[in-house]
């Protein structure tokens, strides 16, 4: 990947979806489908981003999707060069699980400041730590490389942590590039949203004449903006976002009263929310719309698929629609922190972790027909 393309949103999306999508613009043939299914395919970029345990290919067998499917999905915190920020935090992770009937999707959403154990990683001389699960893709991006082998080695090191804790063995994964995303919510004309409650943006500002502009955020200060410039609310009900408003409301919360819980829903409530958008028939039955929508979805994603092509993940899982997203919170959306040596840290419960141990075994729908607490609301 390019060195330039290094602004990257705090939080992350799909790949599946968008596969998804490409299905059902159809209507019609599947020689059309293919066509776009092509074009979306050869403008992304692929590597390798799962190494070891963590990637469900099994000796000779290579990695199988006929079963139950779980990807990862990873946003970065990556700063611009010059920038006062050195570690590039994975502050968005979802594992997205298929079950073996292919006709759903569940998005977990797993805490950023969850304490963990990290296992050793030689190839860039990490021995190992204890901290919050969120500063594991650092420790793999350190040192020398290109832009892609970096974020290579931060997914190496995040899928290892998560597949040690959980034994989850991912078919999949990706990372999705911050004005890659922007433009593919542009491309759609923006998305639907309902706001839950009002929130206070930490980054965007609205000056007199009702104009967004944009801010910087201090962790001492909070955010900061020209004078006369007051911070943007997104105010309680339903709209049409634009990309700029649809990613700052997905990134707060700390104006949240469910703080970092509130922030995962809303994230997972967005991907619904563009999967809705993009599978509707204002967006497949224009041309124009359709193709700008590939080649945004193209130049988004840093994709890994196990060895198995793009467009054979599409067919298979072509039964998932927008609608059958299911949006899964940990701790049933319960705070449960604690405090280490000054540090503020988020434990998962008992519940939760038998919640992924679920999603290991291909069990999960059983489990949240027991535990419904464990389902967020969908918009």
């Amino acid at each position: 990947m390019a060195a330039k393309r290094r602004k990257d949103p705090l939080w992350a999306r799909l790949i599946l979806i968008f596969g998804v999508v490409l299905v059902v613009v159809s209507g019609g043939t599947l020689v059309a489908a293919q066509t776009v299914i092509n074009q979306a395919e050869s403008s992304i970029t692929q590597g390798s981003l799962l190494e070891g345990d963590a990637a469900a290919a099994d000796g000779e067998s290579g990695n199988n999707i006929d079963g139950a499917v779980n990807l990862l999905l990873v946003g970065i915190d990556a700063r611009e060069e010059g920038s006062s920020v050195t570690s590039v935090l994975s502050d968005t992770i979802i594992i997205l699980h298929i079950p073996e009937t292919h006709d759903q999707a569940y998005l977990i959403s797993i805490p950023r400041d969850w304490r963990v154990e990290m296992p050793a990683y030689d190839k860039v001389g990490f021995v190992g730590a204890t901290g919050k699960i969120n500063s594991a893709f650092s420790y793999g991006y350190e040192g020398d490389g290109t832009e892609l082998e970096k974020r290579s080695r931060g997914m190496a090191v995040l899928s290892n942590t998560l597949n040690k804790i959980t034994g989850i063995r991912f078919n999949g994964a990706a990372i999705i590039d911050f004005n890659g995303f922007a433009s593919l919510i542009h491309a759609m004309g923006g998305v639907d949203m309902c706001v839950d409650e009002a929130a206070e943006s930490a980054h965007l500002g609205v000056d007199a004449n009702g104009k967004l502009v944009q801010g910087w955020y201090s962790e001492t200060y909070g955010i900061q903006l020209p004078e006369g410039v007051k911070p943007l609310v997104h105010e309680k009900g339903c709209r049409l976002m634009n990309s700029t408003e649809a990613l700052d409301y997905a990134r707060i919360r700390k104006s949240l009263s469910d703080g970092d819980y509130g922030r995962q829903r809303h994230q997972q409530q967005l991907i619904k929310a563009i999967a809705k958008k993009a599978t509707s028939s204002g967006v497949l039955t224009d041309l124009g719309k359709l193709n700008d929508l590939t080649k945004a979805a193209g130049e988004a994603f840093v994709l890994d698929t196990g060895g198995i092509a793009p467009a054979d993940f599409i067919f298979t899982l072509k039964g998932v629609a927008a609608n059958d997203l299911m949006l899964i919170k940990t701790n049933a959306g319960n705070l449960n922190s604690v405090t280490i040596d000054g540090q503020s840290f988020e434990q998962l419960d008992g519940e939760s972790m038998d919640m992924l141990a679920a999603a290991k075994s291909g069990t999960l729908g059983t489990f949240l027909i027991e535990h419904p607490q464990f389902i967020a609301k969908s918009s």
